[in-house]
């Protein structure tokens, strides 16, 4: 079963980080699904932003543990992508540095 694109890509991460690594490295960042691998990511980033993906790096972070009075929980685990474009690709804009 094929997911969606915009199921596997499920925010850009705008972060001091994340901009830097984006001028610097031709690199974009990305909340992506859990369960998603990386082929998954760049076929999603290739049909959604229409540019050629030279490769993916990925990083899952644990929930953290959180309370509320005397109740306590732990916030859901998530995955990060580190898409990088092959050279001569155009860097699509989806954040301004102000």
């Amino acid at each position: 079963m094929t997911k969606n694109p915009y199921q596997i890509l499920q925010k850009p991460l705008i972060t001091e980080k994340g901009l830097d690594v984006k001028e610097r490295n031709r690199t974009l960042v990305f909340r992506v699904a859990p369960d998603a691998n990386k082929a998954e990511i760049k076929a999603a980033v290739q049909a959604v932003f229409k540019v050629r993906v030279d490769s993916v790096h990925t990083a899952v972070f644990q929930g953290k543990t959180r309370r509320r009075g005397k109740t306590s929980g732990t916030r859901a685990d998530w995955k990060k992508a580190y898409v990088k474009l092959k050279a001569g690709q155009k860097m699509p804009e989806y954040a301004e540095n102000a």
